[in-house]
């Protein structure tokens, strides 16, 4: 029995067994694989024409030569829409609520993007420190702020979500437990707090995909900046 609301953002373990991996891999058994067949069922058509739309819309602004992105973007898109998804169902376990995951994801993309501008184009790439046309006096302290921004970027990317889906899983156990606990006492309250909950779950059905896209096209956008 849990004895904090916070208590479902705790790391699951079995008899002393972190089960942080299988939550990485079961969501990976729930696609459908290809099969040798020459037409495909309407799921794993459906599956592709998604994985393509995205990708073709992900890449439109991106030069050539982050194209080569493509696998690691579309395949990071289809884990963390699984990741969260699967975190709506009861009795379940969401890993991108935990920091420490959504940083190991956004530190090491974000630094080879930023590499790939340092290697490619250098001058373009430290530039971007330094808009064109500051004034002399204002030249330190932008380099300062720009820094700043350029590397405050991962942490964004991480806590944006993190917070978005824990406060998302935190309302819904709240208003969850109010509905249950008003139930004896006034049912129509009680009733009108199901509503609620039930579209607040719709909410976080689309919150859980758009978090998803933003974190991916967040980092195309970077990507793009140094390609």
């Amino acid at each position: 029995m849990m004895t904090s609301f916070f208590d479902q953002f705790m790391s699951p373990s079995f008899l002393g067994v972190p089960l942080m991996a299988v939550a990485f891999v079961f969501p990976w058994l729930l696609f459908p694989s290809p099969s040798p067949r020459w037409l495909n069922n309407r799921l794993l058509t459906l599956q592709g024409w998604f994985i393509k739309r995205f990708t073709s819309q992900l890449l439109l602004p991106i030069n050539i030569g982050g194209h080569n992105w493509a696998l690691v973007l579309a395949s990071l898109m289809m884990f963390l829409f699984s990741l969260n998804m699967l975190g709506l169902l009861p009795y379940t376990f969401t890993p991108t609520t935990q920091l420490s995951l959504n940083m190991g994801f956004a530190v090491p993309l974000w630094l080879a993007t930023v590499l790939i501008g340092l290697r490619n184009q250098p001058t373009a790439a430290l530039g971007h420190l330094l808009p064109e046309g500051t004034p002399v006096p204002l030249i330190p302290v932008l380099i300062i702020i720009e820094t700043i921004s350029l590397f405050i970027r991962p942490l964004a990317l991480g806590v944006r979500l993190t917070a978005n889906l824990t406060a998302g899983h935190l309302l819904m156990q709240l208003i969850a437990t109010a509905a249950f606990v008003l139930l004896p006492l006034m049912p129509m309250v009680a009733i009108l707090t199901s509503v609620v909950l039930l579209l607040l779950t719709i909410l976080e059905v689309a919150v859980a995909m758009i978090q998803a896209y933003v974190f991916v096209l967040l980092l195309s956008l970077y990507l793009q900046e140094n390609v």
